[in-house]
């Protein structure tokens, strides 16, 4: 039986910095279109600017101004507008963020038309972004409100790991008066369903990190662990989720531990992503968790330092293709098996 092509739509993210690069990369890929049909949410005198300057050959992009003019098993662009936009390679300017923004609303408007099966999104600059209509700290957030979807959650995926996280872009003053029983509980169960629905895990494992030094070390170092933590994890393991902990992040990781459970749950953003980062090597993969369509984005920001030097590797925003691909068929494969 032949697989299901999926339109994959891709915004173009912050023009200045090193979207295209990555996304000119990972399309160069042969194995590409043969698995899905890209299509590109951008400006093609950008991306054309962006080939030059990488003295790039491949790939081979068909322009086009609507979803219904893409060819399928071919590499596209969709032109979001027709203007001359003034590209500043490795600045933010505000031009920049309104282009993000406009790819981003142009990509929910098909994604709620059902004319394309998942998003991967090219990194952003969380302040130029910010506008009148754009009052989010980042995709996730964004999302999240686009699609009517509260019970998201930010996760980080690679080979061999994935991180799922109780607050995302929190400053670490706050964390702990942002954490309570229900929170945990409730990112255990999105965390729990998506490792199910999502990652094809019949009986998933969660390890779940603490939140103070030692895990609080019975309560000399933080009473968080005992008074906010382990309830939740009892209730969690009440409701049938096998959630396990709470570990020192530092244990966990550096013992090599994290490699026996689905998932591991973190408390706050560089619990999970200072570890994330070192094992992913640069190759993982940003995914929203809890969303009723599937947006996936690579794991790393604009690098404006690096933008157009073609220093920028591509894999990651590879693997954040793949993983929307296989994310897709993981969901279509759960669905069958529940008929």
């Amino acid at each position: 039986m032949n697989e299901t092509l999926y339109k994959i739509a891709i915004t173009h993210g912050d023009l200045n910095g090193i979207s295209y690069e990555v996304i000119l990369k990972a399309l160069s890929d042969n194995k590409m279109t043969e698995l899905c049909s890209p299509i590109v949410y951008g400006l093609a005198k950008v991306a054309s600017f962006y080939k030059n300057r990488l003295g790039m050959q491949e790939p081979g992009l068909q322009v086009v101004k609507s979803i219904e003019q893409i060819s399928l098993k071919k590499n596209n662009l969709l032109n979001i507008v027709e203007q001359e936009v003034q590209i500043n390679v490795g600045k933010s300017e505000a031009v920049a963020g309104k282009m993000s923004e406009l790819a981003l609303q142009a990509v929910c408007r098909d994604l709620k038309a059902g004319k394309v099966d998942a998003v991967v999104t090219a990194p952003i600059n969380k302040d130029n972004i910010q506008s009148d209509t754009f009052r989010f700290h980042g995709h996730t957030e964004f999302f999240a409100q686009q699609f009517d979807a509260p019970e998201s959650m930010m996760m980080m995926v690679t080979e061999g790991c994935r991180i799922g996280f109780v607050t995302n872009h929190l400053p670490v003053a706050e964390v702990a008066k942002a954490i309570n029983v229900e929170l945990i509980l409730k990112k255990l169960r999105i965390l729990h369903k998506t490792l199910r629905v999502d990652f094809g895990c019949s009986t998933p494992k969660i390890a779940v990190l603490s939140l103070n030094p030692h895990a609080g070390d019975n309560g000399l170092l933080g009473k968080e662990e005992k008074e906010v933590i382990i309830p939740a994890i009892n209730q969690a393991f009440a409701e049938k989720i096998n959630a396990f902990g709470p570990f020192p992040a530092d244990g966990l990781f550096g013992s090599g531990n994290y490699a026996k459970y689905d998932a591991v749950l973190a408390m706050y953003h560089d619990e999970g992503m200072i570890p994330f980062k070192i094992l992913s090597r640069g190759e993982g993969v940003n995914f929203t968790a809890g969303l009723p369509i599937v947006r996936t984005s690579p794991a790393h920001g604009t690098a404006y330092d690096i933008a157009g030097q073609n220093k920028a590797d591509g894999q990651s925003m590879r693997n954040a293709i793949y993983l929307a691909i296989d994310i897709l068929r993981n969901r279509q494969n759960f669905a069958d098996n529940a008929k």
